[in-house]
């Protein structure tokens, strides 16, 4: 008899440990992603202000959907000015078809309210990015790492339209105008560096070396007297680095 109610007490017991360690368990999975949204909050929003200063350049950039003519896939070359003043683009690139999308200024914070608008529209070969503007040494710079979470925010974005078509992501250029920034700039393309070489169909275009000398600073011949945008010399050394990576 004292064995039988033994036997119950421990079922119970058992069965009340059971349900505490179910309990906790929730608790623990609502407040693990409570902090979670705390760490990863919508992007958008957090930068909702950047959208509005560029709407009107890359709404005249959208208006070439309506005026030109592109082939299945070609590829979209998306980004700031290098992509912009990028004049020998169409020729640089042949025999693929490049649609080009840059604008003055652009950083990773603006660009992620107008990737879906600048990619939906294609049936695409591939994405090419380059974007500059995001670390400049100035009060207002992101960190490597916010510089890395935008960055899979744009490749998140194009990949609800296009899941499977390559994406490249083209390194920050070291510059002698902004060589006070080099040291973050070079650890953010070290970071998206990093990320795309263990995701599918990422691949990041490696041009720091190009564009330095022999000790180690900024070869400002392939620049203009800015000291930030490239010469048409400039050109010819990316050109063939990034032929080299598409392949071609």
């Amino acid at each position: 008899m004292q064995t039988v109610i033994l036997r119950s007490f421990y079922f119970t017991i058992m069965k009340i440990f059971k349900s505490l360690f179910f309990f906790f368990s929730f608790i623990c999975l609502v407040s693990c992603q409570t902090e979670l949204s705390k760490i990863t909050p919508d992007l958008s929003q957090k930068y909702a202000s950047t959208r509005e200063p560029w709407e009107k350049e890359v709404s005249s950039l959208l208006a070439l959907d309506t005026l030109e003519i592109y082939p299945d896939n070609s590829y979209l070359f998306m980004g700031s000015s290098s992509i912009r003043l990028w004049s020998t683009l169409k020729e640089d690139m042949s025999p693929l078809s490049g649609i080009q999308r840059g604008y003055g200024g652009a950083k990773y914070s603006d660009l992620i309210h107008f990737t879906d608008r600048f990619v939906r529209p294609h049936k695409l070969g591939g994405i090419v990015i380059f974007v500059a503007n995001d670390i400049r040494a100035q009060p207002d710079d992101k960190t490597p790492e916010e510089v890395l979470a935008l960055f899979k925010e744009v490749v998140r974005i194009s990949r609800k339209t296009h899941p499977k078509v390559p994406i490249y992501s083209i390194a920050i250029t070291p510059t002698r105008s902004r060589w006070k920034a080099w040291p973050e700039t070079k650890k953010s393309n070290e970071l998206i560096k990093s990320h795309c070489n263990k995701t599918e169909n990422l691949h990041f275009i490696e041009t720091e070396s190009a564009f330095l000398d022999e000790k180690g600073e900024p070869i400002d011949s392939l620049f203009r007297d800015d000291k930030l945008h490239l010469t048409p010399d400039g050109y010819k050394v990316w050109t063939k680095i990034v032929r080299e990576n598409l392949g071609l």
